[in-house]
């Protein structure tokens, strides 16, 4: 009754683990049988092929374009991309003067509008800002208490642009973690629910904002500087600085006017109303939402508040040629094959079988019927990595390239270091003298450590390398840290308890000599029997003396520095006791 209580938690631990991955294959089949997701990964670019699109740029009035001009063109296609929900895609431009977009698959009409669409920056009005997080369902507005405005809005800043479904979209909006989905732009004549997304310096924030007043186009140009003092004296505070024309100066002055009463109202500096802001609005996405502290009439504005020399910047960036009117015409799209082809990717998975298949080899013959422990380990671990890829290809829209696959193929060898270092640590216990159980709980606290700083390396290796470097290598990165992450779950919750459970069978316990811990292989002295019984190697034949004495000088050549110490501390004693006997007798 006492082993059967022993063997308890190491069962509830295994159960733990067969629910995690029956939860999630039951909700990847889930995902399958209602047709948003597939049971296999979803494959990048150089394993599935897709469409290639070369753009052309063309600025309104035929004026041309420029590198600087191409390059942010290319950045607003990059986040159009991105938010469409579009992974793996590749972006670059052609002879510094067309922009080439390849996207896997077959993108959406939606998609390919949205990337032929010129820029579209405009300025509105705010009428409420929050916190990016969304409110809580029980903290949210009841029905009876939505607004249900009564009267039209006289004009951009009136809050009876907020009805129930307005309001009902920001309570819900959550700018922490923004869904990729945003395929088509908002009516301008409409308030707007948006975010204006985290930086290093201020958490993300979302708003009603009311319709657009201020045209991009109205802006000539933006230039950031150090921002001067009453006085004159320049400061250590960077300020960015925008030029609109007469007609966006005469419209920029009639707003400010208005949204300067809010600020006065509200007791100006001391004072906060989110009515005196002036959202700059970019593919519907705040870049700045800065507060009107006085009437601009002259059509230059300037933005203080925080800024660094490069935060100054990229706004004045986003203003001078975000602000552009480049639109894109396609003048080619093509079906293009897998970049790397379907023979490079079976040449990848014959070099990671090739790779399982001497781990398996190696662990058969080094560990005997412990090896089939490593065996069983690498499939639990090797479900888990699947699954997760496919559940992140549906959720995340994460899409397999060559490079992961190859992230994969290394975890295996990492993956059996873990096993291996475990194993040697419960042999080390054995030729000790331990019994079985004993050692495999001794070895696990000394193997932990080993395991937990090898993986800890090799997600800090898998972050940086992911974070530093571009492409197909963030791919790499990203499967290995996960495998790691998968190493980790399957040592804890499968390795670990599966052998307290075979410690405490015949086959194991009592070391037989194909189990892997048949103690005579490893010269344990003395040597032990299984539950706890011992016997000495007097009590063996010649012919076994002399093997285990061979196993002996193995396990004296595997002993570490401070074990080697230790065992000569020993017999120096040994030998200082018996001299003194001697001599009395």
């Amino acid at each position: 009754m006492a082993r059967t209580g022993r063997n308890k938690p190491s069962l509830r631990v295994l159960v733990w683990l067969g629910v995690i991955l029956a939860a999630m294959t039951a909700v990847l089949a889930g995902g399958t049988m209602s047709g948003v997701a597939s049971w296999s990964p979803k494959l990048a670019l150089d394993l599935e092929g897709g469409t290639q699109m070369i753009l052309a740029p063309k600025v309104e009035g035929g004026s041309d374009i420029n590198e600087e001009q191409l390059n942010q063109a290319v950045a607003i296609i990059r986040q159009r991309v991105d938010g469409s929900g579009v992974a793996e895609a590749e972006i670059s431009t052609q002879s510094g003067r067309n922009v080439v977009v390849s996207l896997p698959g077959t993108p959406s009409s939606e998609t390919r509008a949205l990337i032929q669409a010129s820029a579209d920056m405009n300025f509105r009005p705010v009428l409420v800002a929050g916190a990016g997080a969304p409110v809580p369902a029980d903290q949210r507005t009841p029905a009876a208490q939505l607004p249900k405005p009564t009267a039209k809005p006289t004009n951009a800043s009136d809050s009876n642009w907020i009805t129930a479904d307005v309001q009902k979209q920001f309570e819900a909006l959550d700018c922490d973690n923004p869904a990729q989905d945003k395929q088509e732009r908002s009516d301008p004549a409409k308030p707007l629910v948006t975010c204006e997304p985290a930086t290093d310096q201020t958490p993300a924030i979302k708003y009603i904002l009311g319709p657009v007043e201020v045209k991009g186009v109205d802006i000539q140009g933006s230039t950031f500087q150090l921002q001067q003092g009453a006085q004159g004296a320049v400061t250590n505070d960077w300020a960015v600085n925008i030029q609109f024309n007469a007609e966006g100066t005469a419209k920029f002055k009639t707003v400010t006017e208005r949204l300067n009463q809010f600020y006065v109202a509200a007791g100006g500096e001391s004072g906060s109303d989110p009515k005196s802001q002036f959202a700059i609005v970019l593919d519907d996405q705040v870049i700045s939402a800065p507060r009107t502290q006085a009437v601009i009439t002259d059509g230059r504005p300037q933005i203080t508040g925080g800024f660094t020399e490069q935060s100054a910047k990229v706004l004045s960036d986003q203003l001078r040629f975000g602000a552009l009117p480049i639109s894109f015409d396609i003048q080619s799209e093509q079906q293009i094959s897998a970049t790397l082809g379907g023979e490079q990717l079976r040449m990848g998975l014959l070099a990671g079988m090739i790779g399982l298949l001497l781990v398996v080899v190696y662990s058969l013959f080094q560990y005997r019927a412990l090896g089939f422990v490593t065996i069983a380990s690498l499939v639990v671990a090797g479900a888990l990595t699947y699954l997760a890829i496919a559940i992140l290809g549906w959720t995340e829209n994460y899409r397999l390239s060559l490079a992961g696959v190859a992230g994969i193929i290394v975890a295996i060898g990492q993956t059996a270091d873990s096993f291996i270092v475990y194993f040697e640590r419960i042999r080390d216990e054995l030729r000790e003298g331990r019994g079985l159980v004993s050692a495999v709980e001794n070895g696990w606290k000394r193997a932990k450590r080993t395991v937990l700083a090898s993986k800890a390396v090799n997600l800090l290796a898998a972050l940086v390398l992911y974070f530093v470097a571009v492409g197909n290598v963030r791919g790499f990165a990203f499967t290995l840290g996960l495998t790691a992450i998968a190493d980790l779950i399957v040592v804890f919750m499968f390795t670990h308890p599966t052998l307290q459970q075979l410690a405490r069978t015949r086959f194991f316990g009592e070391g037989h000599r194909f189990s892997g811990l048949d103690p005579e292989r490893l010269g344990a002295v003395p040597l032990y029997r299984g539950a706890g019984r011992l016997r000495s190697p007097e009590d063996k034949p010649s012919a076994v003396r002399a093997k285990n004495t061979g196993a002996a000088a193995e396990a004296e050549r595997r002993m570490t520095i401070a074990e080697r110490r230790r065992a000569e501390q020993q017999e120096q004693l040994a030998g200082s006791s018996k001299g003194p006997a001697k001599e009395g007798k």
